[in-house]
Parts: C-alpha cells; structure tokens; sequence
C-alpha cells in the first residue's frame, strides 16, 4: 500500500494554498527582505527567490553561507558555473568539458560526480531533472542568465533537501522591475564563441493596492570548441567540439493589497515559463597521458559519434503573502528534461573471452596496440572484436510537486521566537531507453556497421516523496539558539521494461527524520561566532536492494563571522562523521560501470571523516576619492579518510586501507581577487589554485595511485560604462595558457579550458 495519494494530497495543498513560507527568505531578517526589494533590478515588488539578505549588516545565521550578487557576477561575465562558484570556501570540482556543460560540484569533501549530493534549487525550486530517482543532474540552468548565486553548507542545509550532507546551491533568476527595463548584449570571443542576451521587463499599476508586471529573457550561446578531433572534415558527423545553448524565460505577476484566503497583507502571485535546449559535441573519450602530453587538445577518431542533445521546460505558479509577523509562499512546479547523449562505450566483446575495456587500452597503448590504433584511426576494423559499440543514453525525466513554506515571529513567555516550517509534496521519474550499434573504423571515419541497433537497458525509477522540515531560532539576549528537524517520507518503484524482463522490479517505502541544533553569540554589531551540528542523509535510488544503505552522517562545524560595513571575514572549521558514505557507478565515473553491467548500481563505503577549514576574507580599500580597490582571499584545506580496510570492486574506491583518501578531493584551494573601480570602469583579476586529486582511493582498480595535476588559473576582467550609450568589457581566462590534466575519467586523459579572449557590449534601454 502506498504512503499516500500524491495526486489528492497535491490538488488538495494547491486548493488550500498551502501553509505557505519563503523559503528564500528564511536566513534574511525582516531589514534584509526590505532592502532586497529595491536592490534587486530597482524592483518594489515583494521579493521572494533570495534566501540571503544584501546590506551590510552583521549577518547572524549559524551555518556558512556564501552570496554572489548580480555586480560580482558580471565582473568576469562567466558562462561556467565552476568558475562562479571559485570565491566560495569548501567547493570541490572535477572539471569534465571545459564549459561547464555537466557540471561535477561537491560541497565539504563529498564525490562531486554530477553534482547528485548536492541539492540543485532555481528560485528554490528543486531543478535536477529528477532530484529522487536519478539525482546525477545532466542538466544545469544557465548561471549567465543568473542575477545571485548562493551557497549553503553546515545546518541550514535541514531546510532544503533531500540531501544534507552537504549544503545547497541556489541560483535565482531576473525578477520584474518595478518600471521599464531592459538590456541587450552581444559578447564574442575564440573558438567563435557568439552570445546575444536580451531581456525586458515593466510593472503598472492598476490601482494605489493593484500592479501587474512582466518581465521576458532570451539567451544563446554557441561555440566550435578547443579540442580538434581527428580527421574530423572527413566525419559523417559534425567536425566541431564545441555547443550550441539557448534559453527563454518569461515571468507575469500580479500584486494587490486586499484580503486573499482569509490573508490581508502584501499579495503576489507570479507565473514563470522556461524553456531551454543544448546540442553540444561532447564525449567521454579522453587520450593516454603520453598523447595528452604531446596533444592535450586532441580528440581520436573515434569521437566523431559524440554528441549530446537536450530540451529543458519548466513551469512555475507562486503565490507569496506577507505582512508584518508572516511571511508565506506556495508554489507549484514541473520540470521536464529530455536527452540523448551518444557516445563510444567500448569495443564488441561479445565473441572474445577476455574483452578489454577502453579504459585499459589507454592505460596500456602499447600492450592492446590494435584497440588503441582503431580508436585513433590509424587502423580499420578488423574482426567483430575490433568494432566499436556506440551507445545512445536516452532518457525522458519529470519532476514537479507542490511547496509550501511559512515563516512566522512570535513571543513567548517574554521569549522571541522566529518559527520556520515547510511541506513539499513532490514526484519525479526516469525513463530509460538505452540502446547500442556497432561501428566500424575505416579510412579513419566512424561508420555504422549493418548490424540493427539493440536496446540495452530500458526501465523506470519513480519516486513519491513528502518532506517536511520545522526550525525554530530563539533570541536569548546575543544569542540566538536554533533547532530544526526534517522529516523525508518515500514511497518508490524500479521497474525494469526490457521483453523477458518484466518481473525485474522492486518497490520501497522509507521514513527517515533528521535533526540540527545550531547557535550564533553576536560578541559585538560587528563581531559573531556560530556553531551547530546536524545529520546529513542522502537518499537511495528506487532500484537499489535494501541491502545498500542510504547515505547518512553528522555534520559539525565552528565558525566565526565579521563585518564593519568595509571588511568581511568569515572562517569555518567543519568535520563530517560519515556513518556510511554511498556513490553510484554511472557512464562519468568509470568504463567498467558499463562493461560491468553495473551502470546505476549503489555501493556502500563504510566510515569515512572529511574534515577541514574554509575561510573568507574580502574589503574595500579607497586608492583615491574615485578608485577603489577591492580584494579577496578564499582558502580551503580538506582532509579526509576512509575508517577502515574496505574491499570493493567500484571503481572510485578497490581496496581500500584505513586511512586512505576520498577521491576528486583537493586538500589545498586558494583564490586570490583583486580589482581597481570607479563609477564608469573597473577591472579585476582572479587567481585559482587547485590542488592535486587523486583517481582513486584504493588498489587494483583502473586509475590506482594516479592524480589529476595541480594547477593555477588566472583570469582578467575589465569593463567600462559609456553611460547612456551602454558599457563594454573584454577578459580573458586562462592567461598564462596552462594546461592541466583535470581527470582520466571514464574514458582517459581530460585538458582544462586554454586561454580564450572574450569581448562584449551591451545596451540598457
């Protein structure tokens, strides 16, 4: 029997509209919220997709939590979400495309692989294609069309889940100005990258209680890509490595003041449509680390299949009610993703009894001479055993609920209390329809073979999920002390669709309750220190037995936050008690996931400690009564280790000794900002150092004892305002041209981005 009915409990929430609450409101004081109004576009509306307040004030929630406005966004006009998030203490990456296509982000030590631990919000909305039965998130919103990012990590990471182990990234999007606005730009720069961005928004008002607003968005974005595959102008397919995105939004609020479901207050009610696509030529095929030494920006012949096609939609109703102790919001959401990715998996085994994975090939070129000749071209197909399997993942995901969240001031006992408490009624699926054909290389040129393609993997994963999350934050004096418990109740399918295959399926219903207590002592209006401790889950996918246990773990941290209106520091030392760390074998993490059968499989890990330091600093120093100089420095030392011996055939751990690290997981990080401003130019230059990774934790896997390179980016920026006649801005990233090997995964040897030039204008109006 089912948990509940998700269709009735839904219609019935958005009938009622819900108990309501801005969740991106819950970490900003009621001053905050005031001026986030009219920072945000010069809008008056009320403003409800930002958890985090602007102004200068001592910000007094417990927990770490990182805000990049709109300014900072645009100083370096990032399309790439890893780049973004380089100011950010306690973010670790593996770097996969250059671009940022499928970004791989991890917050405090956890496996950065699709960024599935983390959870994934736009306008605190859950964004992942289907954060519950598939949360590997393929898709990632466009962070140049973003107006704020911010980051979330220690207790307040029990308001948004499911996950919250980690923390939470929230981007939010433009909202409606208050009156006209508008802006076009056109950007240009190597490997013909071209972007055209536009948007336009009004409000008018009805009446002295009444306002209506819209605002419209469009981005597009295309380039031919830094890697050349070989004999590319050959190819039955497109020559290029490089993208085509594009992206449209458009928002229609309504606002009045007058009673609405028995509410007389502040009312909005919003209605958000997007739609977005992507082809980009991408592979997992990487290089062997001798080639990539010689030709790091190289593709083989046998990546000419590679390519990646996407559609994105999403609808989104808000209503938001505030008055002066409430602050109420409901939405109703559904996104759908569609995608198809095709790509080399591997070489036909079926008739050989001892197959060689491609992975393999590249480890030992010289040793499997023949493979590795037909992966580069350089030798036809030879024998069934020599084609190669293209496979083509294709897959439809949905995801949409109903979220209601309020938040309430109230006394008691001559105590203040500030109550938050959220529902969210949510379901997501995956379909998968995977299938594979046989390649053959001749002359150089990937041709189909005329075998018939055949299904590999077709199936679904569907998750009903109910969340609930209730935390109260009482002012005792200079302290505020926080307690705050979530509570995700799951009721899930695995269903395996393949002919023969039917009675492969599985069902689940889980309970799981989480609890956080936190505090932060202001010492003075500038000076504070906060800790908390709290429980960290990460759920598992419906198809996984009940044998593999769901992610779980206590999080503590102790830090310490200053602000005088000029300086900002902030400094936190965290530790994550893993009880039981969880990864998933997936196409990105390891070729034998797909050789082994193993693709989706959950595996467990054990104990493991992830422990370390992040620190923020940044002022602003005036050079002379015009220029200012602004500065940062952003630190972050990771340590971690496996508890005990483990034995595992997944292909991120093997054998496993106590004390050996997690992998993808750079001890030392260091990024260094400065910059010169004044109110028509600024120019700012940022620094990132990144430390080794290692490929794996353990022996006798592929990828044992190796590591990524350690490197360091600079990056210059520079812009400057032609006041009524628009402003223009050139940088360029990567200046010195370093090149770095980000990773071997799945597939071999992977290049970081190369020095690109970058030119732009754009037109407010």
């Amino acid at each position: 029997m089912k948990v509940f009915n998700y269709n009735k409990v839904m219609l019935s929430l958005l009938l009622a509209s819900g108990i309501g609450l801005n969740a991106q409101a819950l970490a900003a004081d009621d001053s905050e919220q005031e001026q986030n109004k009219e920072t945000a576009s010069g809008s008056s509306s009320i403003e409800h997709i930002q958890i985090l307040g602007r102004n200068n004030k001592l910000r007094t929630e417990s927990g770490s939590a990182t805000l990049i406005d709109e300014l900072e966004l645009e100083k370096f006009e990032y399309d790439d979400i890893h780049r973004v998030l380089a100011n950010v203490p306690g973010v670790n990456i593996r770097q996969e495309d250059g671009y940022g296509l499928r970004p791989n982000i991890g917050f405090r030590g956890v496996t950065p692989e699709r960024s599935k631990k983390i959870n994934i919000l736009e306008d605190g909305v859950l964004i992942g294609p289907a954060p519950y039965s598939a949360p590997a998130a393929y898709y990632f919103p466009a962070v140049n069309r973003m107006t704020s990012v911010e980051v979330f990590k220690g207790p307040a990471a029990i308001k948004y889940g499911p996950n919250t182990v980690a923390g939470t990234l929230n981007l939010t999007t433009r909202s409606i100005p208050s009156s006209s606005e508008g802006q076009i730009e056109i950007g240009f720069g190597s490997d013909a990258y071209q972007k055209l961005h536009g948007y336009y928004g009004n409000s008018v008002s009805l009446s002295n209680s009444e306002q209506i607003g819209f605002v419209v968005e469009a981005l597009t974005s295309q380039a031919d890509g830094f890697k050349n595959i070989d004999n590319a102008d050959n190819s039955l397919f497109d020559a290029n490595t490089g993208f085509n995105k594009n992206d449209y939004m458009a928002k229609i609020n309504y606002e009045f003041t007058r009673p609405l479901f028995g509410l007389d207050g502040e009312h909005l009610i919003e209605f958000k449509l997007g739609y977005a696509d992507e082809e980009s030529n991408e592979t997992y095929l990487g290089l062997t680390d001798e080639d990539f030494a010689n030709s790091p920006f190289r593709r083989y012949a046998a990546s000419q299949v590679g390519n990646m096609a996407w559609e994105h939609t999403q609808s989104q109703l808000t209503h938001h009610f505030q008055a002066s102790e409430l602050n109420l919001t409901t939405r109703v959401y559904r996104n759908d993703f569609e995608r198809a990715w095709r790509k080399v998996n591997g070489f036909d085994h079926a008739r050989i009894n001892n197959p060689v994975t491609i992975q393999e090939v590249l480890a030992e070129p010289s040793e499997n001479q023949n493979y590795y000749q037909v992966l580069t071209g350089e030798k036809d197909s030879e024998g069934t055993q020599e084609q190669l399997i293209v496979g083509t993942n294709d897959r439809s995901y949905y995801s949409q609920g109903v979220q209601s969240d309020a938040k309430i001031s109230l006394q008691s006992f001559g105590i203040e209390h500030l109550v938050s408490t959220g529902i969210r009624i949510h379901q997501d699926r995956i379909d998968r329809d995977h299938f594979e054909q046989n390649f053959l290389m001749q002359s150089g040129v990937m041709t189909a073979s005329n075998q018939d393609a055949k299904f590999t993997t077709v199936n679904y994963e569907k998750t009903d999920a109910i969340s609930l999350y209730l935390e109260d934050t009482v002012t005792l004096g200079n302290l505020l002390l926080t307690l705050g418990g979530r509570g995700e109740i799951l009721d899930s399918k695995y269903q395996n669709e393949t002919e023969g295959k039917e009675q492969d399926w599985l069902t689940k219903e889980t309970q799981t309750w989480l609890f956080s207590t936190s505090a932060f002592y202001s010492v003075s209006d500038e000076l504070g220190i906060f800790a908390g401790v709290h429980e960290g889950y990460v759920p598992t996918s419906p198809k996984q037995a009940p044998a593999i246990q769901p992610e779980q773990s206590t999080n503590y941290e102790l830090g310490g936050r200053y602000n005088d209106g000029t300086t900002k520091l902030e400094s936190v030392l965290f530790f994550n008690d893993f009880n039981n760390l969880k990864e998933s074998c997936s196409f990105s993490t390891s070729a034998s996931c797909a050789n082994q059968g193993a693709v989706d499989q959950e595996y467990n890990g054990g104990e493991v400690d992830v422990y370390g330091l992040e620190f923020n600093l940044s002022s602003i120093q005036e050079v002379t009564d015009t220029i200012d100089f602004p500065w940062s420095i952003t630190f972050t030392q990771t340590e971690s280790e496996f508890k005990q011996d483990l034995a595992s055939t997944f292909e991120l751990w093997g054998n496993v000794e106590a004390g050996d690290p997690v992998p993808y997981l750079p001890e030392q990080q260091l990024t260094l900002s400065l910059g010169l401003a004044n109110s028509n130019w600024q120019i700012s230059l940022l620094v990132k150092y990144i430390g080794e990774m290692a490929e794996a934790s353990g022996d006798d896997v592929a990828l044992s004892g190796l590591t990524t390179d350690d490197y360091t980016v600079i990056d210059l920026s520079a812009s400057y305002e032609f006041n009524d006649y628009g402003s223009v801005y050139v940088k360029i990233d990567n200046i010195t041209d370093e090149v770095a090997l980000v990773s071997r995964r799945p597939f071999g040897a992977r290049p970081s981005k190369p020095q690109q030039f970058f030119i732009g204008y754009k037109f407010p109006f």
